[in-house]
């Protein structure tokens, strides 16, 4: 295990030190709150000289991915950061990122998504681009996030995946809160990510084709391969993460987590930060003698759907507790899991809990009662609950 230094800083910064570790050549900057600080801190270390870098400070969260997706054709290590609506205005960019299989690493800080404006954490920018053919993983807190950046580009570079990977990290709940994170050295980070080496890109001496045109005799299997790749990400998703835990001592389960679930009768679902809350609810509910546990999934693309059944399969009810919802359907976090238990002959009653939409807060009491309520599901019942909804709605 290597060496590392502990510092007390934010969820921006973290993902800026781990930024600065795997040692991109290209950095795209368009500040957008609440990731504003990542960019901001990258900017301080390209002027005090600890990160050797092209820093772009380009006019628009379209021209950031636009950048790097040209700096990455060219074989190069790239990286930018968005949230929210900038997510958004890089939609169209997201696809060609990764039809091109460019192993672009973006940070993304989840904000709500306008109207009404509002600048808060829920995960409706993430979660409304999942079709995007990017890897998206969600963290719990400033170290997972440091860490991440630095598998994100082991996971995103490695030749059976070249897609591009989303770290995604709570505004504010995650990206302004501060806390003890293991730094690695700069050493030990190259002996685990080596120089960045491809053959997709364009190279005088090789010529190809990037960027063309498929008609509909050759379209669908590009798509496949894309397909293909994301499945394939999860084993090196999980060699990834053993690997990273025989380098510097810290393992994340690869796609899942699950905390007191081996016994559990009541599981809760989880996604980011939230995850933290729930494990003290949990470890209270266990004193009381009430057999409940956390699946955190980690990974949305690719979905770990065989984890999350093994994992849930002996429990009465699961309750997938989510920051998002589909209007006009239910919660996209939701749907994933109830087409996991598709093909299962015994499957739990699955409850779905839209919870902290536009950062409003989810607390302890909140999540004890969503226990409640999956111990005495009625399966006749509403599925889909939203959690302190006004009876009055303005």
């Amino acid at each position: 295990m290597s060496e590392s230094a502990r510092v007390f800083v934010s969820g921006n910064e973290a993902v800026a030190l781990g930024v600065r570790l795997a040692r991109p050549h290209v950095v795209a900057a368009y500040p957008i709150t609440p990731q504003t600080v990542v960019v901001e801190r990258l900017s301080d270390m390209v002027a005090d000289g600890s990160l050797k870098t092209e820093y772009l400070h380009v006019e628009s969260e379209h021209s950031a991915l636009s950048a790097c997706m040209g700096a990455s054709v060219l074989g190069a290590r790239t990286f930018t950061a968005t949230s929210s609506q900038g997510l958004l205005y890089m939609a169209e960019c997201l696809h060609y990122a990764s039809g091109g299989r460019m192993p672009i690493v973006m940070m993304n800080a989840n904000r709500s998504l306008a109207l009404p404006w509002n600048i808060y954490n829920d995960q409706r920018d993430s979660l409304s681009l999942l079709d995007s053919g990017w890897l998206q993983v969600y963290v719990e807190d400033a170290q997972e996030a440091l860490d991440m950046i630095i598998q994100g580009y082991a996971i995103a570079e490695n030749p059976a995946v070249m897609t591009p990977i989303m770290v995604n990290l709570d505004g504010f709940v995650l990206t302004h809160t501060y806390e003890l994170v293991d730094v690695p050295t700069a050493q030990s980070v190259d002996r685990f990510l080596p120089p960045y080496q491809t053959t997709n890109k364009l190279d005088l001496g090789a010529p190809k084709n990037m960027g063309f045109t498929a008609t509909p005799a050759d379209y669908t299997e590009f798509k496949y391969q894309q397909h293909r790749a994301l499945l394939d990400s999860a084993r090196v998703i999980e060699q990834t993460d053993e690997a990273y835990a025989s380098a510097f001592g810290r393992s994340y389960g690869g796609l899942v987590q699950s905390y007191q679930a081996e016994d559990a009768e009541l599981i809760l679902v989880t996604l980011g930060s939230v995850n933290g809350t729930a494990r003290v609810v949990v470890d209270g509910l266990r004193a009381e003698g009430r057999k409940v546990g956390l699946v955190r999934l980690r990974f949305l693309r690719p979905f770990p759907a065989r984890e999350l059944v093994a994992l849930t399969r002996h429990a009465r009810a699961v309750g997938v507790l989510e920051k998002n919802v589909s209007m006009g359907y239910e919660g996209t976090v939701f749907t994933h899991v109830n087409s996991a238990y598709s093909a299962e002959t015994s499957a739990p009653h699955v409850l779905n809990f839209v919870a902290g939409l536009g950062g409003r807060d989810i607390s302890r009491q909140d999540i004890i009662s969503m226990f409640d309520q999956l111990a005495s599901v009625d399966p006749t019942s509403e599925r889909v609950r939203f959690v302190n909804l006004k009876l009055q709605i303005i």
